[in-house]
């Protein structure tokens, strides 16, 4: 890695040692012939690594030897970066003396100059030159002759793997697992009629992949097929691999096609012509590497002659050239195996059988190989292969589950076919992907901002040193070549984002070498601290609590340049991240060398003005913190180019002194609360790039828009406030929105609109902020003024617009023609009161919406028809709120899926469903004048839905009538949903008491029924698996078929009040026993139950909540699979637990139930409990006797109930296992200290009080509670003092609300006599009346 890393290096250093401000300042100190000598040995180095890497270097000394030139290479170009960074510094540049006097600064002391230097220039130089010597000298060591290459068995060319050319058509087709779809997709796609362009018979069919995948395998499959081989008249098959050889290729296809061989080169492309003239061919170019057009099209010449409908597979790692002949790659990428299959396959590669169901203990480590192997084929059969002589040994298993995969004893497998792919990058390439070691598995990549880190590193300089703008343009270009070449991937969901394959990181992690290193659980590298000093690039994956001591070590790793927090998976915005300030303070001011620093996603609420320092810092990323402000120091990082504050949304200003930021190329504020006003100063910074979020217009006449033209190199997203505010279009013009590389835009205007909004104005401004039309995504209009709409609202010019959005625009009579958008997907329109009719309109001349897939109407008060419109992709369709709407006319709907309607018509309701054949989810509320009659018409047309919600629909009594013919109604349903609807008397027509099994509703899985007042029975289908009932007050019966509810699973009964106790016991107790298969039960608010003990029958029976029901007594005392029980607020329940009968259950909850006394001998604790929360039972805790808590107990939450316990904690410390980690102390009033009785909670890691009122002290002894990690005080106002023993291992401390006087918010601020005891606390949260927080 080291030679990568230096031939790219190398370049950037001679560059900066051929600076015209170096040359000045060496020559006035006479240091130039030096400088010159450095170069000449730089060259000679460069010349010689530029050999090498394109070698494989295996010995470990020659690695040595070229890493320490690595380091040196690394330390030259730091010295030149400071030396720079001083000539930046404006007090330098202030000094009115000659430039002699100026040099003289640069390289005196310390002591007698204002610079930080700890060092004079002629000592850096010597001590570089000393260590070059050094390396010199060794260079037979090195294996160098002169500063040449010897080729030895240690530094061997690469050798090219002649076996890859011979992969051949033969294939077992009963070895292929997982490809049987892949492989029906391709064969249509060969028999398919000719679909070719018009010059020429032939088409490409791509199988695109990383290395691995199985492309030549389903080339193979496809081959063989007896279909396939019936289709075409010739067949060839031809291996090309790394070297694109037109001759050889050649040879091989006549060979194959006509059985002959020709020799010279025109008389065989002849041959070839007139061999598959007239006649259809399949040609399968396997394992193609070259990008050139030209040599494809030699190739491909004589084929012209073939009959139409021939084709030409192509199985490659690498895109650019199937992009040069025209094909979107993105379309034809070969996916990994599923689970499933990759399981099969491991089965099959190790044990000889399609499963693990005869070996279950080693199912375990085989999942863990398919994840570990990502669904890549050629790794799941090597690493079964490699388990195949040790089928029964778990340890064995194991031991390669935990393996990184490039130590297993697989050369010639899954380490060569992606180091294949590598080692065919160039030097640049190799070092940036070496760079994504970094980057954790299922890291989503987000392609700017990889660029941006990429050139803070350095790693784009070579080309392009002075210029920002194509240096970007340079790393998007090698993005987009690693993604060609299967390097990254899209992300699933998101096309925006990337990942990269986990085994690709496992190679970038094994090329990386000892200057990357990267501390999580994934990356196992010994990090001890002697090697520290060596790693230049560091990240980590943010946890919930990040430590100062995970750091701690790096303080000897001065030349460290990179510090890079990063994440797994996408980064949820509710979840908290909290980093320790001491790393802020102590550790990162230690790292001189930083150039890029990523805080982003840390509850970070202030940086220390010591970030002034990080004089070589390039990229600096807050996004998401908690910060207010910039301390002014970081205006002294002179080098800085990317500062992004995206997310910031405390952010208010920025420092006095920003525009010393000279060289600063990109700033993020989207997001915060820095004013457009302040942003306008910033931008007269040459050559910056800013992402802001929002521009607020506040003066008068709205002149502010116009200095947008200032922000030349304004791209991404905007949104633009107050618009009504311009007062003159020619603003708006000047503002030169049609050369801003805008991605979304949107434009507001105020919400109240009156006689002073002259829409003639709007509609003048609106047009001259027409966006680039290349560029633009998403659109969003708000509240615009005007009648009409101009002609650019709509144009097919915009071919990338995706998303419209239109709203609150009151005054506009007619909606744009948007169908006229050939790539809109989403649109939305909603608050256009003046707008009656939407026609023709919408697609002038007639033209449909050909990707629309999501349709949105809203508060549309006064539109009242609709019609010809064609949407022949739209899915998703939103009316919301347009009571006048009653004429609706449309074609067919084909591909609609999912219908909602509120507040609307049921004309509308008709109409859709009638041309909506596909819908199958369908949402519907308040709609008017939908009684049994219409609903009986509407629901002959559902026959496809699987999903029905419906929301106070009052006139409807049935959802079914009786005479309904069940072949033909809702016959699909899956899930039925019914809210509100008052005059809901029941499901269906007729229920009788005694429900016999119906052939109604056979398909229904989930029913939900809420709050419909005069419901009086429900009748359970017979198949519904989850049965919900909440707030029906007259409803009386919840009847299930005769014979039983054998697919129930999870009942939900809440709130009804009047319900028979009957259902539950007494009268009818087959209920119970008929619904075998019940593993979730909540009661609630059912004062007429008395009984639940025929539950006992029910052995599935896994969860059970009770709660408020005041006359339940009986309770059932065998349930076996119960995991989590809870029970609250039964006043008459007296139940004495047999621990014993509930061996499975791990969750307890018993609270406010006063008969229970669980200080009874007979009380037995169920020996796997884990949780248990229990308070205000029978008697206080301090009269309960010991318990035997089972030792799985580990989470404890005790609920005093007012003024039980006593004033200590030992008073009740015999009820606190030892096994605890988490443990909660609720509402104990006369608590007043807990100094003793904690002591035997070495384990604890959670400590907690609540509403205890008179708490004054917590202690503990230096040897207890050590392995306590979070302490919280929440409601305790006499807390006066901090318990000091119990902070070193704290990760997190709360106080909330109350919080106590005598000075303890001030004690713990940054100033007080807490913060030594406390700043390493990652977490600190003191609020008093939600008004502080540190």
């Amino acid at each position: 890695m080291a030679e990568v890393v230096l031939s790219s290096l190398l370049p950037v250093l001679f560059d900066k040692l051929t600076d015209a401000a170096l040359k000045t300042i060496a020559r006035h100190k006479g240091i130039d012939a030096e400088i010159k000598k450095l170069q000449k040995s730089l060259v000679s180095i460069q010349l010689y690594l530029t050999h090498a890497s394109q070698m494989e270097i295996t010995d470990p000394s020659l690695k040595q030897r070229l890493n320490d030139l690595q380091h040196l290479a690394y330390d030259i170009e730091d010295v030149l970066d400071g030396w720079a960074t001083d000539a930046m510094d404006p007090e330098f540049k202030q000094e009115p003396e000659g430039i002699t006097g100026k040099v003289r600064k640069l390289i005196t002391p310390t002591c007698c100059t204002t610079f930080s230097r700890t060092t004079t220039m002629i000592a850096e130089l010597d001590d570089i030159s000393t260590k070059l010597q050094d390396l010199v000298k060794e260079k037979d060591n090195l294996g160098l002759d002169n500063l040449g290459l010897k080729v030895e068995e240690e530094a061997r060319p690469r050798i090219i793997n002649n076996n890859r050319r011979l992969q051949t058509s033969v294939v077992n087709p009963s070895s292929i697992v997982g490809r049987q779809a892949h492989k029906d997709a391709l064969v249509q796609q060969l028999l398919l009629p000719a679909d070719e362009p018009c010059d020429q018979n032939y088409s490409i069919v791509p199988i695109i992949g990383m290395g691995g995948l199985g492309k030549t395998t389903l080339a193979r499959l496809v081959y063989d097929e007896q279909l396939v081989k019936d289709h075409f008249d010739l067949k060839a098959w031809v291996c090309v691999s790394d070297e694109f050889d037109t001759v050889r290729i050649s040879k091989e296809i006549f060979q194959s096609m006509a059985n002959q061989e020709v020799a010279d080169f025109n008389r065989l492309q002849e041959a070839l012509k007139d061999h598959v003239k007239g006649k259809k061919f399949l040609l399968v170019l396997d394992d193609i590497w070259s990008e050139s057009y030209e040599d494809w099209e030699t190739l491909v010449r004589p084929l012209y002659t073939c009959d139409p409908g021939s084709k030409i597979i192509i199985t490659t790692r690498k895109d650019k050239l199937l992009k040069k002949l025209g094909y979107n790659p993105l379309n034809k990428q070969l996916e990994s195996l599923s689970d499933d299959d990759a399981l099969s396959l491991v089965a099959r590669n190790a044990l000889g059988v399609d499963n693990f169901d005869s070996h279950l203990s080693l199912k375990p480590y085989a999942e863990g190989v398919v994840k570990k192997c990502g669904g890549l084929p050629l790794a799941l059969i090597a690493l079964g292969r490699l388990l195949r002589t040790k089928k029964d040994e778990v340890e064995h298993w194991k031991e390669v589950l935990n393996s990184e995969i490039w130590r297993l004893n697989n050369e010639d497998g899954i380490l060569l076919a992606l180091r294949l792919s590598y080692h065919d990058l160039s030097a640049p390439l190799k070092r940036l992907f070496a760079y994504c070691s970094l980057f954790p598995k299922d890291f989503l990549f987000d392609k700017e901002d990889l660029v941006l880190l990429w050139m803070a590193e350095g790693f784009l300089q070579q080309a392009t040193p002075n210029d920002s703008t194509e240096e970007q343009c340079l790393g998007r270009k090698f993005f987009d070549e690693l993604m060609s070449r299967s390097f990254f991937q899209h992300a699933p969901n998101n096309e925006s984002l990337f990942v990269m394959h986990d085994l690709m990181n496992d190679l970038a992690t094994s090329v990386a070498g000892e200057f990357f290193v990267r501390l999580d659980g994934e990356a196992k590298k010994d990090i001890g601290v002697e090697r520290l000093k060596y790693h230049r690039h560091m990240s980590f994956v943010r946890e919930e609590f990040v430590t100062y001591e995970k750091f701690k070590g790096f303080t000897e790793a001065i030349k460290l340049r990179t510090f890079l927090a990063t994440s797994v998976g996408k980064v949820e915005s509710w979840r908290s991240c909290y980093l320790s300030g001491k790393i802020l303070t102590d550790l990162l001011p230690e790292l001189p060398f930083l150039r890029v620093l990523n805080l982003s996603n840390f509850k970070i609420s202030e940086l220390p003005e010591s970030f002034g320092t990080l004089r070589h810092l390039r990229y600096l990323n807050l996004s998401r913190t908690r910060i207010t402000h910039l301390p002014e120091k970081v205006c002294n990082l002179f080098n800085l180019r990317t500062l992004i504050l995206f997310g910031c949304d405390r952010l208010t200003k920025l420092p006095n002194n920003f525009l010393n930021l000279k060289n600063l190329q990109h700033l993020d504020v989207r997001d915060t609360l820095i004013s457009f006003q302040m942003l306008l100063e910033i931008g007269k910074l040459k050559s910056l790039q800013i992402s802001l979020s929002k521009i607020d217009i506040e003066s008068e006449r709205g002149i502010e828009i116009a200095k947008l033209k200032d922000f030349e190199n304004l791209y991404g997203k905007i949104s633009v406030v107050g618009l009504e505010k311009v007062q003159n279009a020619i603003y708006a013009h000047e503002a030169n929105f049609s050369e801003k590389r805008l991605s979304e835009l949107e434009l507001v205007w105020g919400d109240e609109l009156n006689d002073s909004r002259n829409d003639m104005l709007e509609k003048e401004v609106l047009n001259e902020l027409k966006p680039c039309h290349d560029k633009l995504i998403k659109l969003k209009l708000m509240s615009y003024g005007g009648s009409e709409f101009p002609k650019w609202v709509g144009d097919p010019s915009f071919l990338h617009l995706k998303h419209v959005s239109i709203s609150g625009c009151k005054r506009c009579t007619s909606i744009p023609p948007l169908g006229q958008l050939s790539s809109l997907k989403e649109l939305f329109i909603q608050g256009l009161n003046a707008v009656e009719v939407v026609a023709f309109e919408l697609f002038e001349s007639g033209r449909a919406f050909p990707s629309l897939e999501i349709l949105s109407f809203c508060d549309m008060r006064g539109w009242k028809k609709w019609s010809g419109a064609v949407f022949p992709r739209l899915q998703n369709l939103e009316i919301r709120n347009c009571p006048n709407l009653v004429e609706v006319t449309l074609e067919a709907l084909p591909s609609l899926n999912d219908l909602e309607l509120v507040n609307c018509d049921s004309g509308v309701l008709r109409s859709l469903v009638e041309v909506a054949s596909a819908v199958t989810k369908l949402d519907i509320r308040v709609i008017s004048g939908l009684d049994d009659v219409v609903w009986g018409g509407v629901i002959e047309s559902l026959g496809a839905v699987e999903e029905l919600s419906m929301h106070s629909c009052n006139e409807i009594r049935y959802l079914v009538k009786s005479d309904a013919d069940a072949s033909k109604i809702l016959v699909k349903l899956r899930k039925l949903e019914v809210w509100h609807c008052e005059n809901l008397v029941s499901i269906g027509e007729k229920e009788e008491e005694d429900n016999c099994r119906s052939n109604l509703l056979t398909s229904l899985r989930k029913l939900e029924v809420y709050n419909c007042k005069n419901m009086e029975r429900c009748s359970c289908p017979d198949g519904v698996e989850e049965l919900t009932v909440s707030g029906c007050s007259s409803m009386r019966v919840v009847s299930f078929p005769k014979g039983g509810q054998e697919k129930l699973r999870s009942l939900t009964i809440w709130n009804c009040r009047n319900l028979l106790e009957k259902e539950w016991g007494g009268e009818k107790t087959n209920n119970r026993s008929s619904m075998p298969m019940l593993e979730y039960v909540f009661i609630s608010d059912w004062p007429n139950l008395k009984s639940i003990i025929e539950l006992n029958c029910l052995v599935h029976l896994t969860e059970l909540f009770i709660s408020d029901c005041e006359n339940l007594e009986l309770f059932p005392d065998t349930l076996k699979s119960l995991k989590k029980l809870e029970i609250i607020r039964c006043p008459k329940l007296e139940v004495s637990f047999p621990g014993d009968n509930l061996t499975s259950l791990k969750e307890l909850i018993i609270r406010e139930c006063p008969r229970m006394d669980a200080s009874l001998p007979g009380w037995v604790w169920p020996p796997k409990l884990q949780f248990l929360n229990i308070g205000w039972l029978k008697k206080p805790f301090s009269e309960w006797g010991p318990q035997s808590f089972p030792t799985s107990l580990v989470e404890l939450s005790l609920y005093g109930g007012g003024e039980d316990g006593g004033r200590s904690c030992s008073e009740f410390s015999h009820l606190l296992p030892s096994s605890l980690t988490s443990l909660q102390i609720t509402e104990f009033k006369n608590l007043e200290s807990v100094s003793m009785g904690l002591q035997h909670l070495t384990s604890l890691q959670s400590l907690s009080f609540e509403d205890c009122p008179n708490l004054k002290k917590v202690a503990s002894h230096p040897q207890q509670l050590t392995s306590l990690h979070h302490l919280t005080f929440y409601r305790c106002p006499k807390m006066m003092d901090l318990p000091e023993m119990l902070l070193p291992s704290l990760l997190s401390l709360n106080i909330w609300y109350d919080c106590p006087g005598g000075g303890l918010k001030e004690r713990c601020s940054k100033n007080g006599s807490y913060w030594p005891l406390i700043s390493h606390i990652p977490c600190i949260t003191i609020q008093e009346f939600l008004n502080m927080k540190i």
